[in-house]
Formats: C-alpha cells, structure tokens, sequence
C-alpha cells in the first residue's frame, strides 16, 4: 500500500524492502490467508448469485459512477452517438414525409420551402443533429417556419440533449471528485506490533498523511472480525467488534498532523485480552482500521481503510521514531515510517500476566501509568496523579515515637535526613 502511484521517494522503498527481508516472514510456506478488507482499503468480498440485477437500475447514476473508467467511457461515447444517430433518423423522416429529399432542376422554377434547409441525405440530416444537439450552427442548415412538427422536434432534441450532458458529465465530475483519491496519500505501516506501553501489552500500527492540507475531524475506529460460537452452538462466521483506541480525549478522534501510532491496550474487556505470542500465530482474527475525516480542501467526507491478519502482527516490537526537531520545526522521515525494533517482552496473554500479578477476574484493573512513586503530602502516595486504594491511612514512611498527639492538634516532627547520617 505504501508503494501506490509512486507517491513515495524510491529511499522508502529501499527501506521497506530492506525491512521485508530482516522481519521473519511467517506465511512464507503457508497459504495465503483470506481477509475481508485488503492492504489497499478495497472490499474482498465477491458477490454471487444476485437474480435481482435490475435493482442496478433503479439507482442508474450510483451504477455508472461505480463502473470502472473504460465502462463509464464507452457509456459516455454510445448515449451521444445513439442520441445523434435516432434524431438523424427524425430529421431525414421529416425531410422525406415533406419532399424535401426530392431532386430538383437548379435552373427551373424553385420548389417549396423544405422544412429544414440543405438536408439532402441521411448523412446532412444527421450533421444537422450534431449541430442541433452541441449548439453547433455553422450557418448552413437551419429550420424554417414551414413545418411546425420540425420546431417541435428542434425543442425536444435540446432539451434531451441538455439532459444527457448534465447526466454525463456528473458522472464523470464525480469519479474524478471521489473521496476514495484522497484516501490513497493517506498511508498505514504494513505490520501492526504488539509491544508493553505502560506496563500493559499494547497493540500499535502508524497512521500518516503525505499531504499538507489536513484531513479535519478524522476519527479512527477498530473491529475486530473473526468466528464465535453461542451458548446454543451456532457458528456466527462473520462477528464483528468494537475495540477502544487509546486517547486522553476519551474519544476516537485524532489531530493528524503528523504521523500517528494509534495504540489499543489489552486489557480485561478487550477482544484480544487472551491473545500471546503462541496463540497468535494459529488465531483467526481480522483487525480492520477505519479512518474518517472531512477533507480540508474540497469539504468531502472520505474514508480510508485496510487490515491486519496474525502474519501481520509482528510480537515483540516497537516502531522507531520518526518526527525530529530541525531549524525550529519538525520534520518527518518517511523512509522509517514502518520500521521496528525489537524488544524484551514476555509471551504470555495480558490474561496470565494479570493472574501472575495477583489480579483477580473480580477486582477492578489497576491502571498502570508508569509515572512512579510521587509523594502526595503527608499520609499517602499517588501514582499518575492519582492516590492509590488503601494509601490514605498508610504514610509512604515508617512512623516513628515522635509523633505525637496534643490535645487539639496534632504536632509533626519531620525525621527525613537526605544524604547523611544522625546521632542520637
């Protein structure tokens, strides 16, 4: 996907490249795993069986723009020639019903007035169509007042001929406007990883933008797709679920201004809380990411999509850094965009590392932020701002005879010596 249309530099894909061949290739020797969403955003669905093919034209504007270009451009050429070609055939009618294709003495006495001037076959009739139906008026051939049926038809001919133009040239005003173009600056790291973040295991993929104007209001959403079974025992081959993406915000939004690593922790509640590394390997799961926003430029909602099967979920790694600091703003480079590292990180299940821990299914999840020990005053301690459960009535030091109650109030004698040693 990253390598679409030439839109990045051939460094990155010397890179990727270089990356494909140091990262173990687990479906090497397997065969290739179907998928409802392919690396590019497409539907990997094919449709059979469908008896109900007019319901395709009921909708005739949806179906034309969803053709592929060479269909929509053969559409666009038969509409104009047949439309020519069928009031050709009118004009030379009318000629002929009037007499007006009869040959004539050019030296006798002239004839009646035809109703349309210098039609002489169906070839000049249906250069007169032409030149009704795209205003084009050489000069040479027009209609006259001798047949009201002629004025009748020159009206229904511009009116029909306006109704194909603006049909038509919709049709390919929107294939050229799709939101779908768009999509393709907007690139995902080929492999998601797994790594801890905060002392929980964490699933991560890179999201980036190639263009400068900005997609607003983009939100990303997860699903999980893979089989369950009920309690009664039918096979549910398709469920789909929602998974949390990580956000201060409490909310799926993100601010795309630069590359992004969009995280979900496995925690009790998510779908992949029982997930390790041997589990991985042999699960049959689908994660699809979805990414909606509002084009900045143009004002029209675009989605972009891919997906990532277990041969894509690298355990173990971390993505490297790309944003940098120079000539006081940032710079991103895009030749590391999908590059990782590896790192140390137990195999077990978010599941059995929270049974080796103590925590039980019962007891509400601790959440870990890796800030440390920070003292929150006198009789307690917090952790990432928040004081933690049982810590009130507990000091973080050992209480000496020195405190003393007074009647009243309470006195404190401070007994923390830093660097040095006391004598009694």
């Amino acid at each position: 996907m990253l390598a679409r249309k030439g839109l990045l530099p051939d460094g990155f894909l010397l890179t990727r490249l270089a990356e494909d061949q140091n990262q173990p290739n687990r479906s090497r020797f397997r065969t290739q795993r179907a998928r409802f969403i392919t690396k590019t955003g497409s539907c990997n669905v094919a449709h059979k069986n469908i008896r109900e093919q007019g319901r395709f034209l009921q909708d005739v504007f949806t179906t034309m723009v969803d053709l592929k270009w060479q269909h929509s451009l053969l559409i666009f050429t038969s509409a104009f020639l047949c439309s020519w070609m069928l009031f050709a055939m009118v004009w030379w009618l009318l000629a002929f019903a009037h007499g007006d294709l009869q040959p004539r003495n050019p030296d006798g006495e002239p004839g009646p007035v035809p109703c349309v001037t210098a039609i002489n076959s169906f070839t000049s009739a249906f250069l007169f169509s032409i030149e009704v139906q795209v205003t084009i008026g050489f000069g040479g051939r027009m209609v006259t007042e001798e047949c009201p049926v002629a004025i009748i038809m020159l009206i229904i001919q511009n009116i029909l001929g306006l109704i194909i133009n603006a049909v038509m040239l919709g049709c390919v005003f929107m294939k050229t406007a799709q939101a779908n173009r768009r999509a393709e600056t907007l690139i995902f790291s080929r492999n998601a990883v797994i790594a801890p973040r905060n002392g929980r295991p964490t699933l991560m993929f890179r999201v980036g933008d190639l263009r400068k104007s900005m997609i607003i209001s983009a939100t990303v959403q997860l699903q999980v797709i893979r089989r369950t079974v009920t309690a009664e025992g039918e096979v549910i081959p398709v469920s789909q679920l929602d998974i949390q993406v990580e956000n201060p915000l409490r909310s799926n939004g993100v601010f795309l201004v630069s590359p992004l690593i969009i995280s979900h922790t496995l925690e009790r509640g998510s779908p992949l809380y029982e997930l390790s590394a041997q589990s991985l390997t042999s699960a049959d799961i689908e994660i699809i990411v979805i990414l909606e926003g509002v084009v900045e430029t143009t004002g029209i909602s675009m989605q972009a999509r891919t997906s990532y099967i277990p041969e894509e979920i690298l355990w173990g790694r971390r993505f490297v850094s790309i944003v940098s600091e120079e000539d006081g703003r940032y710079c991103v480079d895009y030749s590391k965009f999908g590059n990782t590292v590896p790192i140390r990180m137990s195999s077990l299940s978010a599941k059995e590392l929270d049974q080796t821990r103590g925590i039980q299914e019962g007891t509400p999840d601790v959440q870990l932020q890796g800030w440390g020990l920070v003292r929150a005053g006198r009789g307690g301690f917090r952790r990432g701002g928040r004081a933690c459960d049982g810590a009130a009535s507990q000091p973080w030091y050992t209480p000496s005879e020195k405190e003393v109650e007074q009647v009243g109030q309470k006195k404190t004698v401070q007994l923390e010596v830093i660097g040095r040693q006391t004598e009694e």
